[in-house]
């Protein structure tokens, strides 16, 4: 009798039967916030997942970044911080998670989760995204038109004046 090592199955390809399109598409509305309809979607994920530690840890991570992005308040949390225009960025991400994924001190939770991630990562490189710095100047606007003295100048409206002149 040898004792021949045993290769071990892919996860991804063993315990997740989901189509990589409907996870694709729980990502893309994430990221447009299209919660709605994101919910859906991880609905739809989570009825053809196989009860398995791997599976749970991937959906665990699929419903974090959901509840993450809806929130966007925690500037803690990671998805929150995160540059989604900033392809090297994302790139390094992506090889971290799947790097961690790989790992085989953790269990299969957290390679579940950590793949998940790492799908995350790969999608949004692929994904068209602007930058956020035009959000944040018409965020800024706003604000400043909301002042309820308009008699006091704030820095804002001061430098706008400045620059027309």
């Amino acid at each position: 009798m040898s004792l021949k090592k045993r290769k071990q199955p892919n996860p991804v390809d063993a315990s997740m039967p989901i189509s990589q399109a409907l996870v694709t598409r729980y990502f893309q509305l994430i990221v447009s916030r299209q919660f709605a309809e994101a919910e859906r979607e991880l609905e739809r994920v989570k009825q053809k997942m196989q009860k398995t530690d791997w599976n749970r840890g991937y959906f665990r991570a699929l419903y974090g970044m959901y509840l993450s992005r809806k929130s966007s308040a925690d500037d803690y949390a990671f998805f929150s911080k995160l540059d989604l225009s900033d392809k090297v960025a994302l790139h390094a991400y992506r090889k971290e998670f799947l790097d961690q994924m790989g790992n085989g001190l953790h269990a299969d939770f957290d390679r579940g989760y950590f793949s998940a991630w790492a799908d995350c990562m790969r999608i949004l490189t692929r994904m068209d995204i602007p930058s956020p710095q035009n959000s944040k100047t018409s965020g800024a606007e706003k604000i400043e038109t909301l002042r309820s003295d308009k008699s006091q100048a704030t820095m804002g409206n001061f430098l706008q004046e400045s620059q027309e002149k």
